[in-house]
Order: C-alpha cells, then sequence, then structure tokens
C-alpha cells in the first residue's frame, strides 16, 4: 500500500511541475520549470540516497549505485541538450 501512495504522490509530483510551466514565471494565477525542475528534483533524490547511505549506514548495493549514476547521467544528459 505504501509504494502505491508514493506512486500517487509522484503523478502529482508531475502534474505540479508541468502546471508550473503555464504560470509564465508566476505572472499567472493558475500553472515555469520544465528541466530545471527536474534536474532539481534528480539532484535531491541522488543527494538524500547518498546521505542515506554514508550517514543512516543504508546498503550501498551495485543496482542502487548504478540507479544513483543513472540519476545523474539523466542530469548531465539534460544540461547538455538544453539550450542554455
Amino acid at each position: 500500500m505504501a509504494w502505491i501512495i508514493l506512486f500517487i504522490a509522484g503523478l502529482f509530483e508531475i502534474g505540479w511541475a508541468i502546471g508550473l510551466k503555464y504560470t509564465d514565471g508566476f505572472t499567472r494565477l493558475w500553472p515555469t520549470v520544465g528541466t530545471a525542475y527536474a534536474v532539481w528534483t534528480g539532484i535531491g533524490a541522488v543527494g538524500t540516497a547518498t546521505l542515506g547511505i554514508v550517514l543512516l549506514g543504508e546498503a550501498a548495493t551495485l543496482g542502487r549505485l548504478a540507479s544513483l549514476g543513472l540519476i545523474v547521467a539523466g542530469i548531465v544528459g539534460l544540461k547538455l541538450v538544453t539550450p542554455a
């Protein structure tokens, strides 16, 4: 059940991020972020998981480290293909 709730929360997160694009820099009341938001959340996810390993003694399995590496690769990839 916890994973279902987490998945639903993730869907709301996606809706929130996309909705921000339509605020025109928060100049409109209703729904500015896109790639920047994806990078921001990626950094947060990698940072949180890394601190969980370092500070909280969570397992640093090959699968977990590979997954974190894929997130970092995605962040770098978004930066490289996004116009300044």
